[in-house]
C-alpha cells in the first residue's frame, strides 16, 4: 500500500502530529512537506495479519496487558482495519473497526463493538481525541493525518541528529485548524523522520487539555517481505518530569498478502466475533 502513512498503521501508528490555536510564526516549508510526502507515500504492505500485546502501566508500576488480533487491507487508496480484543475476559470480543479515508475531504469512519452490551457505537469526530481503550492512544491515533490538514517546518534547518545511530530530520507538524486539535487532541508534534527509510521513528506531542506531553518511541523495527515495520513502540504520557502513564504496544507474527476478503471489515462480522 503506497499512501498516507506516518507511523505504523494500526494503529500507532501516529501517534503522531499537530499545534496550539495560536499559529507558529513561520509558514509551511516546502522541503519539510516534501519529506512529510514521502513518509506518507511509504510502502506499508497490504492484507495484513498480526498479533499485538498492548501493556497498559499506571504511575505505581501496576500493569495490564491485553492481547489483540489485527486485520488490515487496502480498498483503492483506502484503509481498512479491524481489532479484536481476545484477552482477558473482561474486554473479550471487543473490537474497532475503521474505515481510514484517503480523501481529506471525507471523515474517516470508526465503530467500537461492546460484547457486555452488545452493542455498536459509532465514534463521533468529537469523541476521536478520546483515550483507546484505556490506552494512551487516542481513537484518532488509529488512522493516518491528512497532510492538507498541517504544516511542517524544521526544528532546526541544516543541522543532523540521531535516533539510535540512524540519521533523522526533526520537523513540527502545526494543524492548521483549531477543529483538527480539538479531533486529535494534539496541539502540535515534534515528528523524529528517519531519512534512510523515510519512517517517523519518534515524536513529542503537546496534548490539547490537561498539561501533558506524550512520547512516542519506536524501540524495535523489523523488515518483513521489504516492508518496514515497528514491531515495538512505547507511549509514555508526562506532567512535567512524572510519567503519569505508559503504553507499550508490541507486535508478533506479522503476515502481508494474506487471504482477507472485505466481508470481514463490516459491522456485521465485527459483531459477530473470531
Amino acid at each position: 500500500m503506497i499512501q498516507k502513512k506516518i507511523l505504523y498503521p494500526a494503529i500507532i501508528l501516529f501517534l503522531l502530529v499537530s499545534i496550539t490555536g495560536a499559529r507558529m510564526a513561520l509558514a509551511d516549508d516546502p522541503a519539510a512537506r516534501s519529506i512529510m510526502e514521502k513518509v506518507d507515500a511509504r510502502d506499508d504492505g497490504d492484507n495484513q495479519l498480526s498479533d499485538m500485546e498492548m501493556v497498559l502501566i499506571d504511575k505505581k508500576g501496576q500493569k495490564r496487558i491485553r492481547k489483540i488480533r489485527i486485520f488490515s487491507k487496502d480498498r483503492g487508496a483506502d484503509t481498512l482495519k479491524l481489532m479484536f480484543f481476545e484477552h482477558p475476559a473482561d474486554v473479550k470480543d471487543t473490537a474497532l473497526l475503521t474505515y481510514d479515508y484517503d480523501d481529506p475531504a471525507k471523515d474517516d469512519d470508526q465503530w467500537l463493538y461492546l460484547p457486555a452490551l452488545r452493542k455498536t457505537k459509532r465514534i463521533a469526530t468529537a469523541d476521536k481525541s478520546g483515550s483507546f481503550m484505556g490506552s494512551d492512544l487516542n481513537y484518532s491515533d488509529m488512522t493516518s493525518p491528512d497532510l492538507e490538514d498541517y504544516e511542517f517546518r524544521f526544528y532546526e534547518k541544516g543541522k543532523e541528529r540521531e535516533v539510535r545511530g540512524k540519521k533523522v530530520w526533526v520537523i513540527w507538524s502545526l494543524p492548521r485548524t483549531r477543529e483538527i486539535i480539538k479531533e486529535t487532541g494534539y496541539k502540535k508534534s515534534l515528528l523524529f523522520v528517519r531519512q534512510d527509510i523515510d519512517m517517523v521513528v519518534r515524536a513529542i506531542r503537546w496534548v490539547d487539555e490537561g498539561g501533558y506531553l506524550k512520547y512516542v518511541d519506536v524501540k524495535s523495527l523489523e523488515q518483513i517481505d521489504g516492508i518496514w515495520i515497528a514491531t515495538e513502540t512505547q507511549v509514555n504520557k508526562n506532567r512535567g518530569k512524572e510519567t503519569v502513564h505508559k503504553t507499550i504496544l508490541r507486535l508478533d507474527n506479522i503476515k502481508f498478502n494474506q487471504d482477507l476478503t472485505y466481508d470481514l471489515f463490516t459491522i456485521r462480522r465485527m459483531e459477530k466475533g473470531l
